[in-house]
């Protein structure tokens, strides 16, 4: 006698569903890839053609030491997400073995030394990113001057290390305000501040990747949480510290049209790995990175502080989450310390 059998209809969707998501996150990222471009050059996409495959490879020759299927694997694109977020992080004027070094330390210790894909506790580009200006911190402050890009020639030979950038470099909207800040006369002297509402250039890179955030969310890769409670954070805490002294500290919307901020609420910050996982967890998580962004810009030793703020939140995301927990259905929320 013969049986019939049938799929289960749970399992009828083929594909890799990591995959899909994570294709998402690449496809966001395009409005922004093409703003920086657009603003600061060839050297946006030269970051990406290097990170890419060095990314795949390290990812391919890790799990291939480590005995696991290396095709499936590399067909979740997690590897491929972790070297976009980290090349748009490094300034395109880069040469190439600083942007190798980052993606090799992002996949194979930030990862992987941790057990590979949802073990580890901190994002890694970000922890690739961190190592990386903490290691040179010359080369991953030289960001181009908006509209001042080099050519395409120019850029391969920076890229190779065989040109000087700093004739193409100079300050950030956030450098500036950092190092002018308090003296409202050389403040207004700064053409990089002179944006239509933030720093010039900056201003467009955000909005550009608040487009793709957008985009994440309308596809349900994401959800609110972290991007609201993010921005809501940083601007609760400066818009009094602003009205109090708008000479000294910089308003909020300069706040969150400058730097990293929106690529950071929208696709570092909601990494579902080193987030925190519960409804109210990911509230508290989030807006805390807003706080820490405003506090290390304002007084830190950096201009930036989007990667320091989520790692230290990574750090913190298990503990949000024990005292976070929701509520079984049908069973009483037992008190902190006594046993059930």
């Amino acid at each position: 006698m013969s049986l019939i059998t049938v799929t289960s209809p749970h399992a009828t969707r083929p594909g890799n569903r990591t995959g899909i998501f994570m294709r998402q996150v690449v496809y966001a990222t395009l409005p922004g890839v093409a703003v920086m471009t657009w603003l600061f050059g060839w050297g946006t996409l030269l970051n990406l053609f290097i990170a890419i495959p060095v990314a795949l490879a390290a990812e391919a020759a890790v799990l291939k030491a480590r005995g696991r299927a290396v095709r499936f694997a590399l067909a979740d694109w997690s590897a491929v997400v972790t070297a976009v977020l980290l090349a748009l992080s490094i300034p395109p004027t880069s040469p190439w073995w600083l942007i190798v070094i980052g993606v090799l330390f992002s996949i194979v210790v930030a990862k992987h030394l941790y057990g590979g894909l949802g073990m580890n506790p901190f994002n890694p580009a970000m922890v690739g990113y961190v190592v990386l200006l903490i290691s040179f911190p010359l080369e991953m402050t030289r960001w181009i001057a908006p509209h001042e890009a080099p050519s395409w020639f120019d850029s391969v030979r920076m890229l190779l290390a065989s040109a000087n950038a700093d004739s193409f470099t100079g300050a950030t909207p956030l450098d500036s305000f950092r190092t002018w800040a308090g003296n409202a006369e050389q403040l207004a002297a700064e053409p990089i501040l002179h944006g239509n509402f933030a720093g010039v250039g900056w201003e467009w890179v955000n909005a550009a990747f608040l487009l793709g955030g957008l985009y994440l969310l309308a596809r349900r890769i994401i959800s609110w949480h972290i991007p609201v409670a993010m921005l809501a954070g940083l601007i609760v805490i400066a818009l009094p510290f602003w009205l109090y002294d708008s000479a000294r500290y910089a308003s909020p919307l300069f706040h969150v049209f400058s730097g990293a901020t929106l690529f950071g609420a929208f696709f570092i910050a909601t990494d579902p790995v080193s987030a925190a996982t519960s409804r109210y967890g990911k509230l508290i998580y989030a807006a805390l990175i807003g706080v820490l962004v405003w506090v290390i810009r304002s007084y830190g030793g950096y201009p930036d502080a989007v990667a320091f703020a989520v790692l230290l939140m990574n750090l913190s995301a298990p503990t949000i989450d024990y005292y976070t927990q929701p509520r079984t259905y049908g069973h009483h929320k037992p008190k902190r310390g006594v046993a059930p």
